[in-house]
This record gives structure tokens, sequence and C-alpha cells, in this order.
């Protein structure tokens, strides 16, 4: 009887844990969800966001951007070009949870640099031209694609693989500040230390400072 008792007190005990331990796993869970959900824009309850230099009164002009119009009718750029329509530069996005950036390419091959967005995903919708696209998922797993105009493509980074002709493409934010986060730059133009960077990728610091010459000289140009 006493056995009994014991082997009854023991897979109560365990089954105590156990609810525990579920209870202990869907806080986790559900405390990471509440941060993911806390790294979007924040959520609004009006209709739209009325800075305060505006003292509370808007009409149309508030909502139309006219940052693009310079690209009707216009030739391509010689280097590399980004215009963006996002908070910074146009206030009714606040609260929005979108934004727009055109990226112009011109034809010499140049590339957009490998980046991310911290705050939200791209959707790239390719206007004209082609592109070679791609983007590293958490597994170091590589997807590349030839996109050609009219394509669309979840996107991290871009360059021009047509060196015959421009390309021009638009990206499509879930943000109103998406952010930008440059690696190259970030890695080579921030003070990281030398001797770290040589470590991290298993060469000397000679390379390292090579490399921050360089880029350097790319930002000054």
């Amino acid at each position: 009887m006493s056995s009994n008792s014991n082997l009854v007190n023991q897979v109560s005990t365990m089954a105590s844990r156990t609810s525990s331990l579920r209870f202990l796993s869907l806080l986790v869970f559900s405390y990471d969800i509440v941060q993911m959900a806390m790294a979007g824009d924040p959520d609004i309850i009006t209709d739209f966001i009325v800075p305060p230099n505006e003292n509370g009164t808007v009409n149309g002009n508030f909502f139309t951007y006219t940052g693009f119009r310079a690209l009707v009718g216009g030739g391509p750029p010689t280097p590399f070009n980004v215009m963006k329509a996002s908070l910074a530069e146009f206030p009714a996005l606040n609260g929005q949870s979108v934004s727009y950036a055109v990226l112009q390419f011109p034809n010499n091959g140049t590339t957009n640099p490998p980046h991310t967005h911290p705050r939200s995903a791209e959707l790239l919708f390719l206007v004209g031209g082609t592109l070679e696209v791609g983007f590293v998922d958490t597994k170091n797993n590589l997807f590349r694609q030839t996109l050609q105009a009219g394509d669309l493509f979840v996107d991290l980074h871009t360059y021009n693989a047509d060196a015959e002709n421009p390309a021009i493409a638009i990206s499509a934010f879930g943000s109103a500040n998406a952010g930008t986060v440059s690696i190259p730059s970030t890695l080579f133009t921030t003070g990281i230390d030398d001797n770290v960077l040589a470590i991290s990728f298993k060469t000397d610091a000679g390379t390292i400072q090579k490399l921050k010459a360089g880029l350097a000289i790319r930002r000054v140009a």
C-alpha cells in the first residue's frame, strides 16, 4: 500500500513539474511574440498622425510626396542612386507602416553592397533592365535570381548584372522607417579594432587596414 502511495506521489510530482515547465515555455514563447511585435512600427489609434508644427490642420498636400518627380523623363544616374520616401522625407507615413525607395543602377555594373533593413522586409519590383539579386537566410543559404522587368523579389541585396543597359527598381517596405545597415561600411568604417576583424575573417591586420582604406576613399568620393 505504501509502495502504491509513493508511486502516486511521484506521478503527481512529475505531472506538476511538467505543467510548470509547459507554463514557463508558454510564458517565454508569449514574451518572444510580444518582443517581435514591438520590433515593428507602433500601432496608432487615429487615421494618421499630424506633426506638431502643422497645428492640427492638414490638407491634401500633407499626404502628397513629390520627391520622385525628378525621375520622370530623367536619364540614368552616373553613380548608383537611391531616392527614398520614408518617414524622414514624408512625415505623413508616420504610423502607416509603409515606405518606398527607388534604386537607379547605371550601365556600368554598379553594385548595391550587401545590406539589411533591421525593421522591415523588402519587396523589390524591377521596373526596367536586368538585375542579379539574392539574399542569405539564417542558415547561410544563398538564394539568387536574375530578374527581368516586371519581376518581384523578396530582397536583401542587389547589384546590376547588365553592363549594357541601366536598371531601375522600386523597393517597398513594411515600415515607415525600415533603416539600412550596409555590411561593408558597418564592419570597416565604424572603428572596430583591426585585430578583432582580422581574427573574425581569418586574415591579418594589414589586409583589414587595406579594406578600411578602400572604403574610406569610396565614402569621400
